[in-house]
C-alpha cells in the first residue's frame, strides 16, 4: 500500500506562485508514474502533470509552462511548483501515482493511489 501525503497549499493572489510536496510512504518512485491532479466541487477531475521511470514529465493543457512536476530533493518527496496561478487554478489538489504515465483523452490519467488533497485557492 502507497501512502501519500501532501503538503504547501494555501491561499495566494492571481499572479502568484506556490509550492506542493508529496511525500511518500516508501521509495516507490522506480515502480509507479507520480502526479498531481485536481478537482473542484462540480467539475471533473483532471491531472495537472506526471512524472515517469525515466523522468519524463506531461503537463495538462492549462498549467503548461507555468507548473513544473519534480522529484524533491529527498527521494520520496514530489513536488509541484506552481506560477502565474489564476484563479481557475483554485482547485483540491492530490498526488497520485499509477501503474504507468498513460494520459486519456479526457485529461485524466488512470491513478491508482490517491492522497487526501490539499486545498489551493487563488483570488482575483
Amino acid at each position: 500500500q502507497v501512502h501519500l501525503v501532501e503538503s504547501g497549499g494555501g491561499s495566494v493572489q492571481a499572479g502568484g506562485s506556490l509550492r506542493l510536496s508529496c511525500r511518500r510512504s516508501e521509495y516507490i518512485y522506480h515502480d509507479y508514474c507520480m502526479g498531481w491532479s485536481r478537482q473542484a466541487p462540480g467539475k471533473e477531475r483532471e491531472a495537472v502533470a506526471t512524472l515517469d521511470n525515466d523522468g519524463y514529465t506531461t503537463y495538462g493543457d492549462s498549467v503548461k509552462g507555468r507548473f513544473t512536476i519534480s522529484k524533491g530533493d529527498d527521494k520520496n518527496n514530489l513536488d509541484l511548483q506552481m506560477h502565474n496561478l489564476a484563479p481557475a487554478d483554485t482547485d483540491m489538489y492530490y498526488c497520485a501515482a499509477a501503474a504507468e504515465c498513460v494520459w486519456l483523452l479526457s485529461g485524466e490519467v488512470k491513478f491508482i493511489y490517491w492522497g487526501r488533497g490539499i486545498q489551493v485557492t487563488v483570488s482575483s
